[in-house]
């Protein structure tokens, strides 16, 4: 890589004008009859559906957004096969020019945490990794200095998306939330290295279910990149992500995971038909203006 992570996301999302980014979790009772019926259902048959069924929503998205997140657990959960499937499906992203997030929410020290970014940025070759802080800033270090070494980026989890989120985050030390203070140490580490369109190569995980926080944390953070969970399945609205970009209409990327690829019911024969639609649905709401 020669290119900054921050500027290679800014040029992805006005690539396909939108902030859609793609999320693939395959879950074998999901997936759609026509493919299930073609193979076993042990660890080997449910990883080859799943690399399958990936490989087609990649070449189905690929017109409506500019990044894809693929989710590792529902690979690993396939075994060593399912590794392999995921390796094939990061290599099909980049073919087709898209952006991607490896979603492992990673979070060690010293050389655990060496190793693990190794595997992502090395093994995977992703262009970014998710990344949970809470050891601090010797567990985040790790996978800041492999990343820069081929520019890659990082998303650490700073406002999450779940129901119980608040129960750790929203604890107050002194006037400041926790996720307040996880996301002001984001802003420094995105500060140590920016590209050229004036984001760091460090995101910030900020959950499209909290609009208010959103916005706090939007005007906190102005040259952080936020990647924004909670849209579509899970509840959030385009309404309620708005807050997370900036005035120019950049500094956010919004994940949609089973809102695009399981519109369907699995034994729709129209299936591929049902992801372009949502797909092409989500990209015009979350068009960059």
């Amino acid at each position: 890589m020669s290119t900054h992570f921050a500027d290679r996301l800014t040029e992805a999302v006005l690539w396909k004008n939108t902030a859609l980014c793609v999320g693939l979790d395959p879950r074998w009772d999901s997936l759609p009859r026509q493919i299930r019926e073609r193979y076993t259902t042990d660890l080997i048959g449910a990883a080859a559906a799943c690399e399958v069924f990936c490989l087609r929503v990649l070449e189905l998205v690929a017109p409506f957004c500019g990044v894809v997140k693929p989710q590792s657990a529902f690979f690993e959960a396939c075994g060593p096969t399912g590794f392999a499937a995921q390796q094939k499906v990061l290599a099909r992203a980049r073919e087709l020019g898209l952006l991607t997030i490896l979603d492992a929410k990673r979070g060690d020290i010293a050389s655990t945490a060496t190793a693990y970014a190794d595997a992502a940025f090395g093994i995977w070759d992703a262009d970014a990794l998710t990344v949970n802080p809470y050891l601090g800033r010797d567990a985040v270090e790790p996978f800041l200095s492999v990343a820069r070494k081929s520019d890659r980026g990082l998303f650490v989890l700073v406002r999450t998306s779940n129901p119980g989120a608040g129960l750790f985050q929203d604890v107050k030390s002194g006037e400041r939330t926790l996720y307040e203070i996880v996301g002001d140490a984001v802003a420094n580490w995105s500060g140590e290295n920016p590209g050229k369109c004036g984001y760091g190569d460090v995101g910030a995980v900020v959950g499209a279910t909290h609009p208010k926080e959103l916005q706090s944390l939007r005007q906190r953070l102005p040259g952080v990149w936020f990647l924004v969970p909670g849209y579509g399945a899970q509840g959030g609205s385009a309404a309620d992500v708005r807050a997370a970009f900036r005035a120019d209409g950049l500094g956010a990327i919004v994940n949609s995971s089973r809102g695009i690829t399981f519109p369907f019911q699995p034994d729709d024969d129209d299936w591929e038909s049902k992801i372009i639609a949502a797909a092409k649905k989500s990209a015009a709401e979350l068009a960059i203006k």
